[in-house]
């Protein structure tokens, strides 16, 4: 009987990590019931797995993208639900993929729904960070530690400052999928990497001008104007990239703050932004054992916290500001709203805003376990990150289109033909 059944994964089983792909099983019995799997094991060894309960049809086949899922992980027809709702075998872990050139691995399995739940059929996805042809080059020039991934091709494309600063290091997945989608990128870490401090105590804003200088200078560059692409606290920092630095034509901010948070901001040896503190006599403990942090943030329209605004008015280029309205880090969505009217009362216009009802505050490139809670770099203690799995996952593959469009749009060639003729 095992060896009659057949696990399909179409249209191949490698593709990139942010590609749908289709799971197919053919050979069972009429109506017979089984169990899908999937599992995973990241780069810190955590195992991340997900299982739910199909019917055959009357040939004996299961379609991932027309059949429901009776029961499991999820129910109902979710074609990337296998994927999306995998969960870590311990609690309060986040997939970790750190270096680009190690694909993501995911064993798909057919079980027999009964007894021990023999194997009746296995697969391997190879979903991979890096298209075919991306150049990965690691940078270490003047003060930049970081690395730049370059699309195959003569170019020019369009340039993009990823700031993936969660709690130290260097993040590559968002960096190399957006240069397999045709951007240059150049991904930096901020500390704890490489020679860099393993802690700051506060940031410069000389560090990420040098970074996008470094990007202006790259021949394959479609112009010199650059975009920034940010999440959480990072995204403070690319609006103050926005509103001090020229030739920044394109800032994605994702479930940041409208101020400077944590960390006071120097630009040319002077302190141009307190930090915006914590009152963590605000934080919720929950029986998971993680925090909600919601609303520990003070107010950055109080007075006292006004030197941490960021004066986002005197930016030149355009904004995406994306919000998740479940974010239990922080209100998100409050901070969207506050920015918007800042922009309005200054008679600005350059801006559009996307936010998402069910979503997490981790917004990342699509087809991703979804993180419910995980340690978190400033508090030092595990958090919610807040949404439910379906909403997140769905928000994720809408963000992802809405990012590189809103980047293309304004970065390519044309586009800046296009307002020079203006």
């Amino acid at each position: 009987m095992a060896s009659q059944v057949r696990l399909r994964l179409l249209p191949s089983a490698r593709c990139l990590f942010d590609e749908p792909i289709q799971v197919k099983v053919a050979g069972l019995r009429s109506r017979q019931v089984v169990s899908l799997r999937a599992s995973s094991t990241d780069d810190k060894g955590t195992v991340f797995s997900s299982a739910a309960t199909y019917r055959a049809d009357g040939s004996g086949e299961i379609d991932v993208k027309r059949d429901p899922s009776l029961s499991g992980s999820y129910v109902g027809v979710e074609p990337m639900g296998l994927l999306w709702s995998m969960t870590p075998d311990s609690l309060h872990k986040r997939l970790q993929k750190i270096n680009a050139l190690n694909p993501y691995m995911v064993k798909f399995s057919v079980h027999e729904e009964a007894g021990e739940g023999r194997i009746l059929a296995e697969a391997t996805n190879e979903r991979i960070l890096m298209g075919d042809g991306v150049i990965r080059v690691p940078v270490k020039e003047g003060n930049i530690r970081g690395v730049l991934f370059t699309p195959p091709g003569r170019g020019p494309f369009p340039a993009v400052l990823d700031l993936y600063t969660f709690g130290g290091g260097l993040s590559e997945k968002r960096a190399s999928l957006l240069a397999s989608r045709g951007f240059l990128v150049l991904t930096v870490a901020l500390y704890g990497h490489d020679d860099l401090p393993k802690n700051v105590k506060e940031i410069h804003l000389d560090y990420l001008e040098e970074a996008v200088e470094f990007l202006k200078k790259q021949t394959k560059g479609s112009s010199k104007k650059v975009g920034v692409i940010s999440l959480s606290k990072s995204g403070d920092l690319a609006l103050s990239v926005a509103s001090y630095l020229p030739d920044v034509e394109a800032t994605v901010w994702i479930n940041g703050c409208s101020a400077n948070v944590a960390l006071p901001l120097y630009y040319k040896k002077r302190q141009i932004h307190s930090a915006l503190m914590f009152d963590l006599k605000k934080v919720i403990p929950t029986e998971s054992g993680a925090f909600n942090t919601k609303y520990v943030l003070n107010n950055p329209l109080a007075e006292e916290n006004k030197g941490s605004l960021i004066p986002i008015e005197r930016a030149k280029g355009y904004f995406l500001f994306v919000a998740s309205e479940g974010d239990l880090n922080w209100d998100s969505k409050a901070y969207v709203d506050e920015m918007v009217e800042r922009l309005k009362r200054h008679r600005k216009e350059k801006f559009e805003s996307v936010s998402y009802p069910g979503a997490g505050h981790y917004l990342e490139p699509p087809y991703g376990p979804y993180c419910p809670s995980s340690f978190h770099g400033v508090l030092g203690k595990p958090v919610l990150w807040g949404g439910e799995p379906k909403s997140h996952a769905a928000a994720e593959v809408h963000m992802w289109k809405k990012i590189q469009d809103f980047l293309r749009n304004h970065l390519s060639s044309d586009a800046a033909q296009n307002r020079a003729k203006l």
